[in-house]
């Protein structure tokens, strides 16, 4: 009786361990994918993770991995204008949301669950409309999961939470909007990452919604400069709109 007791013990061992492997697989194979850093390749990397999350459910790199990647092949469809990027934002932002949601429960205590929660409740709301997804209750669990980011490491992803928390306040419609309190965490995240093209345009972009067009124009210029197509696009076009 004890050598079959035994015997399932172990066979139940090499099974979990197999399962645990073969999520490790995934996300190393995922990752390799990810980093690439193009659209396909983000793609690619989704069912990787995926794989990672179904063979560990309660793996916390695996969730918050497959929520980074479902927000950022989303993003990417939006800044690259491609056909459909709404319906790609509102589908896989929800994803997002919802493995980031389960990295949260997991590991509370660490970043990325609620980082990547609230950049995908963002990524949601590009797709669905902010109306809506605010009508979904949306906007006290985003809050939440960027100043929980924030208070865990605002300096995270190129001091990412504190760009998110600015933006999230521009952003929302009137009378939620708080321009006093985005320029907080915009000129924070300034202080810290003057040469960040991303935070020069936002930053600048809200220096214009509130009559600071002589603040906003160097910011604009030196976006123009930086390495990211997209954000040099969005500011020289702001700047011709001066």
């Amino acid at each position: 009786m004890k050598r079959i007791f035994l015997y399932v013990l172990v066979c139940m061992f090499l099974f979990s361990f197999h399962f645990v492997s073969m999520a490790e697989d995934s996300l190393v194979e995922g990752d390799t994918l990810f980093e690439k850093g193009d659209i396909a390749s983000i793609l690619e990397s989704i069912p990787l993770y995926i794989e990672a999350v179904e063979a560990n459910p309660d793996s916390y790199e695996a969730n918050w991995k497959c929520a980074r990647a479902h927000r950022e092949y989303a993003d990417h469809a939006l800044e690259g204008e491609h056909e459909g990027w709404k319906d790609i934002c509102a589908e896989y932002g929800k994803k997002g949301m919802e493995y980031a949601e389960k990295a949260k429960e997991l590991e509370p205590e660490k970043i990325e669950g609620h980082y990547y929660f609230g950049l995908s409740a963002g990524t949601y709301s590009d797709g669905v409309s902010i109306l809506k997804a605010l009508k979904e209750g949306l906007k006290g669990s985003t809050q939440d999961a960027f100043y929980k980011a924030y208070d865990i490491d605002k300096m995270y992803d190129i001091g990412g939470p504190m760009l998110a928390i600015g933006r999230f306040w521009h952003q929302l419609p009137f009378p939620l909007r708080n321009k006093k309190r985005a320029e907080k965490y915009f000129e924070e995240h300034h202080k810290y990452f003057p040469d960040d093209p991303e935070g020069l345009v936002y930053y600048a972009e809200l220096l214009i919604d509130r009559r600071k067009k002589d603040e906003a124009k160097p910011l604009l210029e030196k976006a123009i400069m930086g390495d990211e197509p997209f954000f040099s696009k969005l500011a020289k076009e702001m700047l011709e709109d001066l």
